[in-house]
C-alpha cells in the first residue's frame, strides 16, 4: 500500500511507471521477428546460390557472414529489394546471395538482422546431391511394396495381401459424387480368380493403381536408360519390379487390361467397408474374417479398365504401353522384342477415336481427375519408336504417330509442367531422341517444334517463379505443387541434354532450393533430406512403423503434396482414426500465407500424404541432372 509521505512515489510517478510498463510490454510484444531459409539439401559448387530472410521489419542490405570452424570465410550484404510480404507477421523478404562460395564443405549462414539468424549449409558435388535424391526415391519406392517379395527395410515390411494371387474381377460399381461411397448394394463378381499380387501401394494408403503404378514405372525405367551403367542396381530391380507387376495387370490373350486393386471407401448402406475406412499395417489383412472388411483387407477386388478386348482408355493405353516400350530399350534383346510386342499389342486397343469421359484413371475417377490423353499417346508411341530401332524394325510408323499425337497436344490440351497429369515434357525429349536417330521428313511436327514447347512449358515456370517471394514455380495453393516443382527440374535437365544449352539451370536450381527448405516454411519435403522434414505422414506404414520426431526409422525418400489452399481445411482436420499413432507438429501455422497452409499431421492428406508420382517426379528430376 502507497503512503503519501515525501519518501514514497507521487501519483504522477506511478503513472508514468506504469505508462513505461505497457510501453515496454507493447515493445516486447513487438519485437522484430526473422527466419532465415536456405536449402537443406544443398548447393552445387559452381551454381548460382539463395538464401530468403523473411522478416517482421525492413532489413534490406544487413551484413550476413559465411562461416566455417569458427571463422568467416565470406561475407555480404543482403539484397536491398524487398521481394514483397509473405503475410501479416513477415511482411518482408529478401535475398541472400552468395555464388562466390564454390569449395565443397559444411558452413553457417550468419545474417546480422534483427534478430542475428543463422543456418548451416553445405555445398557438394551434383553427382552426391542429385545420387541422394534418387537413391532416397527409389528406397520409398521400396517401401511401396506389396506381395510377397517386399524389402524389410528400415519400417520392418513384411509380406502383405498374399490373396491378391487368385483375386476374383468385379464389375465397375457406381458411386456417390459426394462421398465416393459405393452406391450399389453390392459388388457383382464378372470373373477370376486373376493374379495380382506384388506392385506397389500408390499412397499412404494399400490401394494398387494401372495409372500411377504405370507413370511411375515410365520414370524408372527411363531413369535407367539415361543413366545406363551409372544407374544404381536398386534403381534398375525397382524399375522391373514394378514392370513384373503391370505384366499382371495386362493379359495379352484376352486383350485385357485391370486398373485397379482394392477399393477406398465401402458401400453406402454400410455392408461392407473400403481401404480408406481402416488405419492398420498391412500384413495384418490376409488373416482378416470379418465379412464386413473383407473387400479391404483378405479379398480386394479387382476392376477391368474395359471389357477384354475393347478399347482401352488412351491415357491408359499411352502410359502402360511406355513401359513395357522403355523396358525393351533396356533389356536383353529376346526379352525386349516380347516387351515391344506387348506394347504394340496395347497401343493398337487406344480408344482415341471415342475416349471415355471422364477418362479411366481409378475407380472413383475423383482419385485422379486427368483431362489429357494425347501426351500419353505421345509417349506411348515415342518410346515404341525408340524400342523398334534397338529391334532394328523400321520406327517410321511410330514417329509419324508420336508427331501426330504431339500436334494434337499442341492444338487441344497444352496442359502442364511434367507431372502425373502430363507427360508431354519427357514425350517431347523421347521424341526428338528417335528422330534424331532416325530422321524422316513427312511429320506432323518436328524436333524444334518439340523443344519449343518444352522451353514454352519452362518459360510459364520461371515466370511464377520471378513473382513468388521464395522462387516457387507451382501455385503453393494447389495440389501437387512439390511434384510440378520436381518436373520442372526433370524438364530443365532434359532441355539441357537435347540443346546442350543452360538457359533453365538457374531455373532447376531454385526450384530444388524451394523444395528442400527455401520455402515460407523452412521444410525439406522429401522426408529424410535435410534437417526439417515431414515427422507425421498420412501413411500408415510409416506412422505405424517409424518414429514420430524425424529420427530412425523413417520412409525415407517420400515426397508429400507440400503445401496447399487453406480452404481445404475450413472444416478442421477431425478426430485421429481407430489404429493412428497420434503425430502432429504445430509449428508451421505462423508461417502461413498467400492462401496456403502447411501441416505436418497425420490427418493432414491434403498436405502430408506421399504418393509414387509425387517421389516419381523427384527420381525424374535426379536422373535428368545427372544425365544432361
Amino acid at each position: 500500500m502507497l503512503r503519501r509521505t515525501g519518501a514514497l512515489l507521487t501519483a504522477a510517478a506511478v503513472t508514468m511507471l506504469g505508462q513505461a510498463a505497457l510501453e515496454r510490454t507493447a515493445g516486447a510484444a513487438a519485437a522484430p521477428k526473422a527466419h532465415l531459409r536456405v536449402d537443406q539439401a544443398g548447393y552445387l559448387p559452381h551454381e548460382s546460390k539463395w538464401a530468403v530472410l523473411m522478416t517482421s521489419a525492413e532489413s534490406g542490405g544487413v551484413r550476413f557472414d559465411i562461416r566455417r570452424h569458427g571463422s568467416v570465410v565470406r561475407h555480404g550484404t543482403v539484397g536491398t529489394t524487398d521481394r514483397g510480404s509473405w503475410n501479416a507477421t513477415y511482411r518482408h523478404t529478401y535475398a541472400v546471395r552468395f555464388s562466390e562460395l564454390h569449395k565443397s564443405g559444411r558452413y553457417t549462414l550468419v545474417v546480422h538482422s534483427t534478430p542475428t539468424v543463422r543456418e548451416p549449409i553445405r555445398v557438394r558435388s551434383m553427382s552426391s546431391l542429385y545420387r541422394t535424391v534418387l537413391g532416397d526415391g527409389v528406397n520409398f519406392y521400396q517401401v511401396q511394396r506389396d506381395g510377397k517379395d517386399v524389402i524389410p527395410g528400415a519400417l520392418h515390411r513384411k509380406p502383405s495381401h498374399l490373396h491378391d494371387a487368385h483375386a476374383d474381377v468385379y464389375k465397375t460399381p457406381h458411386f456417390n459424387p459426394n462421398t465416393d461411397e459405393i452406391t450399389d448394394p453390392k459388388l457383382t463378381k464378372i470373373g477370376g480368380p486373376v493374379n495380382v499380387s506384388g506392385g506397389w501401394f500408390d499412397a499412404g494408403d494399400f490401394l494398387k493403381f494401372t495409372h500411377t503404378a504405370a507413370f511411375g514405372d515410365d520414370i524408372l525405367l527411363s531413369a535407367q536408360r539415361e543413366l545406363g551403367k551409372h544407374a544404381p542396381a536398386s534403381l534398375k530391380a525397382e524399375a522391373h519390379y514394378g514392370l513384373r507387376w503391370l505384366e499382371k495387370m495386362w493379359r495379352p490373350k484376352t486383350k485385357t487390361l485391370y486398373v485397379q486393386v482394392g477399393t477406398g471407401n465401402g458401400t453406402s448402406n454400410g455392408k461392407w467397408f473400403g481401404d480408406h475406412d481402416l488405419f492398420r499395417l498391412p500384413q495384418k489383412d490376409d488373416k482378416n474374417t470379418d465379412p464386413k472388411l473383407k473387400y479391404a483387407t483378405s479379398h480386394r477386388p479387382v476392376f477391368e479398365a474395359a471389357k477384354p478386348g475393347t478399347p482401352i482408355s488412351p491415357n491408359l493405353a499411352g502410359r502402360v504401353a511406355a513401359a513395357f516400350a522403355l523396358a525393351a530399350q533396356v533389356d536383353p534383346k529376346k526379352q525386349a522384342a516380347d516387351e515391344y510386342h506387348q506394347a504394340v499389342s496395347i497401343l493398337k486397343l487406344a480408344d482415341t477415336a471415342s475416349p471415355p469421359n471422364p477418362l479411366t484413371t481409378a475407380l472413383p475417377n475423383d482419385f485422379y481427375p486427368e483431362d489429357t490423353w494425347r501426351d500419353d499417346m505421345e509417349l506411348g508411341t515415342a518410346e515404341a519408336a525408340l524400342a523398334a530401332e534397338r529391334l532394328h524394325h523400321s520406327p517410321a510408323h511410330w514417329l509419324r504417330q508420336s508427331a501426330h499425337w504431339a500436334k494434337g497436344y499442341f492444338q487441344h490440351e497444352r496442359g502442364d509442367t511434367f507431372n502425373l497429369y502430363d507427360d508431354s515434357a519427357l514425350a517431347h525429349a523421347d521424341l526428338v531422341t528417335a528422330i534424331r536417330k532416325h530422321p524422316i521428313s513427312d511429320l506432323a511436327v518436328g524436333k524444334k517444334q518439340l523443344i519449343g514447347d518444352l522451353a514454352r512449358q519452362l518459360r510459364g515456370a520461371a515466370k511464377h517463379a520471378d513473382h513468388d517471394q521464395f522462387g516457387a514455380s507451382g501455385n503453393v495453393d494447389e495440389f501437387d505443387v512439390d511434384a510440378h516443382t520436381f518436373g520442372v527440374i526433370a524438364m530443365a535437365g532434359w532441355y539441357h541434354r537435347l540443346t546442350g544449352r543452360s538457359t533453365f539451370d538457374d531455373l532447376a536450381s531454385l526450384e530444388r532450393d524451394w523444395l528442400f527448405g527455401t520455402n515460407a516454411w523452412g521444410v525439406s519435403f522429401m522426408v529424410g533430406v535435410g534437417q526439417t522434414f515431414p515427422h507425421c505422414m498420412q501413411h500408415q506404414v510409416a506412422n505405424l512403423s517409424g518414429s514420430l520426431d524425424g529420427s530412425k526409422p523413417i520412409a525415407t525418400g517420400a515426397v508429400v503434396n507440400g503445401p496447399n489452399s487453406k480452404g481445404l481445411f475450413q472444416g478442421g482436420l477431425g478426430g485421429f482414426q481407430d489404429g493412428m499413432r497420434h503425430c502432429s507438429v504445430k509449428s508451421f501455422k505462423p508461417f502461413d500465407g498467400q492462401g496456403s497452409r502447411y501441416l505436418d499431421d497425420v490427418r493432414s492428406w491434403q498436405t502430408d500424404e506421399p504418393a509414387l508420382d509425387m517421389t516419381g517426379a523427384a527420381i525424374a528430376a535426379a536422373a535428368a541432372q545427372l544425365s544432361r
